[in-house]
């Protein structure tokens, strides 16, 4: 049998060094290109393709494991050799790959073009750009391994070390978007590669030639000082080449209202900013400035003077519709996703008492606040105006003050009808459209105040499933209150949407429409052009077979009826189902996978299709890239004892610790007010207890199976309090400042990262005592973990928008309880060897 090339760890450099340093640096730095990675996807593809640089960033990682398995010229080399040179290989990986990834030409949409030229060169260029993100993460991946695989005895400290230099980059790394961008946190990633390569030639005691030593000196001089520049310089970076459907004189020809130019000339950009949630260039039109975010038109910022009887436009409006059925102007307003703040002029204009504005993204309120404040007619300085920035739903849950209108409107009809035309948020949750958002909302209106939502869509008379959802929703949470009539409560309104679709209004009151209420809305409809009334109670309107009077309408055993036979699902959605804009059923979406995608109506399925894409290519990639090398050696990965309970073990570990990290991100976005801020705190908390928890793993390597029960019993604790205590929790302290929930949230997620921070060291210690061929064995378990990480990362997602997040949970618990099965397996004392 062949015999391991590996050399012993005496006869390496005899050094004691622990690597940890090292070790650190490597984690820091790829979760910095990670989340950076995600935030220039997002830009130059569309945001659900973020999916594919966890994937790929995983799959470098365990693919770099794999290689070292693998490759005998890998497992010959001394440890600081291939720290050193592996390291230089990084940071050259990173920067030959930014330039990759950011530079070429791509249309993603016509990749669904099946069969044609056009198909196939946009398939081949979104495979260059997935190469380049894999390849960043090869290197650390091998070098990982290596000491893995090399300082087993430590290998709790150094896994250690990798989690808390991830938790620490995820705390600062939000920071770093909004200060430098994420094309620099890159090239700083790169620059601290190549600067620890240059600090450890320096340090090292190996016995190494003089001359290699000096060699890896000079490329790692070399390479620091290209980064150094770059980052010192950032002028020097091109711009990141969008996906050529987002075209700026697109976006913005629809902004020329009854005019659209797609071949106009771009107009001038005034600014560009990266932020947590999205890339914003703001181009000048007048009189007005078109707001992209990340390459699609989002909002916009008007030009006005501060005379309020300029603002007349508004009379003939949809934004008439909030407060046409006031019978004297409304003294609070609330506006959620107040954007360019435009309808915060038309509350003015409409003689609002005062107006609290709550806009999401920090770059559109510093732009308002800011640079365009002049513009503005220093709109966020009026006495009338509290223009705030933050997240909508947390504002409102931690208000005590009863409105008078509550709305969340689409922030202008060309952003909506954008967004459906792009079927941008097809993957992403939303907890401002929620069953437990509308019924807050309704907590918090005056006796007879109101609540209105406004959407883009496509085409209303064919699927209106914006509106039909929110209806749907409506409904419910209307019903939890023990409303009987639901109907009675709820009006839709109609318009046509500038160019392109139509933009919906949908009112809901605690109280129902009365008939003088419904007459003025009647009256505002003919004010406004091409709109009419969908749905109001009697002795209102109901339009033929318009899907969304039907709900509003229907009885219990009807709507149950008429829901299940609609071509798409448009149910109640609450917060543990989050996903308003997944209309989609991803069974449909697989038996039509090979139908070209209706280029018109991107939305239909778009995001599905998507999703279960990445999943099979995670798949497909995992298998090649992590399974099928160990065919190389084959003859070991057969002497490995146990190896169905080892992979038991590692996947079972890859999937939970992804969906219990990504379950619990969702818990935590509400209670920390912004989802940047759940992202970071949430991966941060986890990633540096878990690093604890692998630091205090030696403490049970000499009684793992005593500490199995007492294991089980405190994920299933854990797991409990989450689905069940956490909501109490954050809900009975959401008004606490800022860093008193930061400081809850770290604690509450403080046990369960050291509970699942002594699962992979345990692991890795009791396959690495099971033969001679260690460190191939510590490869095969961290491929297989990789495996399960990268399509987990993408499998997560799937099962909440179909079975919601507290599934999730409960799924994260069941994988652990397996593993905990397996480590029982491989740690049972191995029988004699024959004679």
């Amino acid at each position: 049998m062949t015999q391991s090339t590996d050399l012993p760890e005496t006869d390496e450099t005899g050094s004691a060094r622990g690597f940890h340093i090292e070790i650190f640096v490597m984690a820091f730095a790829s979760l910095l290109l990670e989340v950076a990675y995600t935030r220039i996807i997002s830009f130059k593809l569309y945001y659900y393709y973020t999916y594919l640089v966890i994937g790929l960033a995983l799959l470098g990682i365990g693919c770099g494991g794999v290689i070292v398995a693998v490759s005998a010229r890998i497992r010959a080399a001394r440890t600081e050799t291939i720290v050193r040179w592996g390291l230089i290989a990084a940071s050259i990986s990173t920067i030959v790959g930014f330039f990759i990834v950011t530079q070429v030409p791509i249309n993603t949409i016509n990749i669904w073009d099946y069969g044609t030229a056009t198909s196939i060169k946009n398939l081949v260029m979104l495979v260059v750009i997935c190469t380049a993100l894999f390849a960043s993460f090869v290197a650390i991946g091998i070098m990982i391994a290596v000491l893995f695989g090399r300082r087993t005895s430590g290998i709790g400290r150094l896994y250690a070390a990798d989690l808390v230099g991830a938790g620490l980059a995820c705390a600062v790394v939000v920071f770093l978007l909004f200060w430098v961008g994420p094309e620099v946190v890159i090239l700083w990633a790169a620059l601290l590669l190549a600067a620890t390569s240059l600090r450890l030639s320096f340090v090292t005691r190996a016995a190494e030639r003089p001359a290699a030593l000096g060699a890896g000196r000079i490329v790692a001089s070399i390479v620091g000082v290209v980064a150094l520049v770059l980052v010192a310089v950032p002028g020097l970076l091109p711009d990141v080449k969008a996906d050529s459907t987002k075209n700026v004189s697109n976006a913005t020809a629809i902004l020329n209202r009854g005019n659209p130019d797609p071949d106009a000339p771009v107009p001038p950009r005034l600014a560009s900013e990266w932020g947590g949630l999205f890339r914003v260039d703001a181009y000048d039109m007048g009189d007005r400035i078109a707001l992209l975010h990340d390459g699609m038109l989002g909002s916009a910022i008007y030009r006005w003077n501060g005379d309020t009887s300029n603002l007349t436009r508004f009379d003939n409006d949809p934004r008439l519709f909030a407060f046409a059925s006031a019978s004297a102007p409304v003294e609070k307003v609330l506006i959620i996703g107040a954007a360019g703040g435009n309808e915060i002029l038309a509350s003015l204009h409409f003689g609002a008492g005062s107006i609290d504005a709550v806009e999401l993204n920090p770059v559109t309120h510093s732009l308002v606040t800011g640079r365009f404040a002049e513009y503005t007619g220093n709109l966020a300085e009026n006495p009338k105006v509290n223009y705030v920035q933050g997240d909508g739903r947390t504002f409102l849950e931690r208000s005590d003050v009863a409105y008078d209108v509550i709305w969340y409107p689409a922030p202008d009809s060309y952003s909506a009808t954008n967004a459906a035309a792009s079927g941008a948020f097809v993957l992403s949750e939303s907890y401002l459209y929620t069953s437990d958002a509308i019924g807050a909302s309704l907590d918090h209106l005056t006796d007879n105040g109101i609540v209105v939502a406004q959407f883009g869509e496509m085409d209303y008379d064919r699927k209106a499933n914006r509106t039909n959802r929110y209806v749907a929703t409506a409904r419910k949470a209307l019903e939890e209150r023990g409303v009987t009539d639901p109907g009675a409560h709820i009006v839709v309104i109609r318009s046509t949407a500038l160019e392109v679709g139509d933009y919906t209004t949908v009112l809901v009151k605690r109280s129902p429409f009365t008939s003088a209420e419904i007459v003025a809305l009647s009256r505002a409809a003919g004010a406004v052009p091409d709109s009419d009334i969908r749905w109001a109670p009697p002795p209102g309107y109901a339009a033929p077979g318009d899907t969304a009077a039907d709900i509003a309408s229907a009885s219990d055993a009807e709507l149950s009826t008429l829901l299940a036979d609609f071509p798409y699902q448009v149910g109640a959605i609450d917060d543990n189902r989050p996903f308003f804009w997944h209309f989609a059923s991803f069974g449909d979406v697989a038996r039509n996978f090979t139908q070209p995608l209706d280029t018109f109506d991107m939305e239909d399925s778009l995001g599905e299709r998507v999703l279960l894409l990445l999943l099979g290519i995670a798949a497909l990639l995992g298998i090649v890239f992590l399974l099928v090398p160990f065919v190389a050696i084959r003859p070991i990965w057969k002497a490995f004892p146990r190896k169905g309970g080892s992979a038991l073990y590692f996947a079972s570990i890859g999937f939970g610790f992804m969906f219990f990290e990504i379950a619990l991100i969702q818990r935590l976005v509400l209670f920390l007010g912004f989802p940047t801020y759940s992202l970071s705190v949430t991966l941060a908390s986890v990633l540096i207890f878990t690093g604890i928890g692998a630091y205090l793993s030696s403490r049970l390597v000499d009684r793992i199976r005593r500490s199995l029960v007492p294991l089980a019993g405190v994920i299933a604790v854990l797991t409990v309090f989450y689905l069940f205590a956490l909501p109490a929790i954050t809900d009975a302290l959401l008004g606490w400042p800022l860093f008193a929930r930061i400081a809850v949230a770290f604690v509450v997620l403080a046990p369960l990262g050291v509970t699942l921070g002594v699962m992979m060291p345990l692991g890795l210690g009791a396959i690495s005592g099971l033969t001679e061929y260690h460190r191939e064995y510590v490869a095969w378990g961290w491929a297989v973990n990789g495996f399960a990480s990268i399509t987990g990362a993408v499998a997560t997602t799937l099962l909440a928008m179909m079975f919601g997040f507290n599934t999730v949970l409960m799924i994260a618990f069941v994988f652990y309880m397996s593993a905990l099965l397996a480590l029982r397996v491989l740690t049972r004392p191995m029988a004699p060897a024959a004679a």
